[in-house]
């Protein structure tokens, strides 16, 4: 059993509140204000950590108590490219038919914060995903069940989309939203959290 300091995530994922609290951590929402979009030329690893700081740094800067504020973003990425979540069901399609009977790697940034200028942690978690080959119809019915739509990469491997999943190497927890292992073990280093 874990016990903790209350804490504030800086999020809006539904996923990670779940993760958070599947593990009986107290903590508070406050979602961000942040345009995610990816610079030119920028690394998938750098944009998950730039926007899992930017998340947490803003909540922050709104955030008077002096809590501990963790930000996480969550990017699905194959050769180089960036997928976040699809604008529409076409893009929806785009993205699963180039994942479609490839690995590609899902990298989830987060950030420890105690105040827009104290970061305490920042890091990431890399994932690699072997997607099965799927048809362009399995594909559309997926998408018409409407999960893939706020999802990194068109996909939740967390409910149906685990269907369209071969293996994964690395964090599972990391590719629904939030390394759990890697989160707390930071958390506990710093006192917010403790086993006991």
């Amino acid at each position: 059993m874990l016990k903790n300091r209350n804490f504030v995530l800086a999020s809006s994922s539904p996923r990670r509140r779940e993760l958070l609290a599947g593990v009986g951590l107290d903590f508070e929402v406050i979602p961000p204000r942040v345009r995610e979009s990816a610079r030119d030329g920028e690394a998938p690893l750098d944009f998950a950590k730039r926007m899992a700081r930017e998340k947490a740094l803003y909540v922050c800067a709104q955030e008077r108590r002096g809590r501990i504020v963790v930000g996480s973003d969550t990017v699905v990425s194959i050769s180089g490219e960036i997928f976040g979540k699809p604008r529409d069901e076409e893009d929806a399609l785009s993205m699963l038919q180039k994942l479609s009977g490839r690995t590609h790697e899902v990298i989830t940034g987060f950030c420890v914060a105690r105040s827009p200028g104290d970061v305490l942690h920042l890091g990431a978690t890399r994932t690699e995903v072997r997607m099965k080959s799927l048809d362009t119809e399995g594909m559309r019915r997926y998408i018409k069940t409407g999960e893939p739509m706020d999802k990194a990469g068109a996909y939740a491997i967390q409910g149906i989309g685990s269907c369209l999943v071969e293996w994964i190497k690395g964090s599972y927890t990391g590719v629904v939203g939030l390394p759990l292992f890697e989160l707390v073990s930071v958390l506990s280093d710093i006192g917010v959290v403790e086993s006991g």
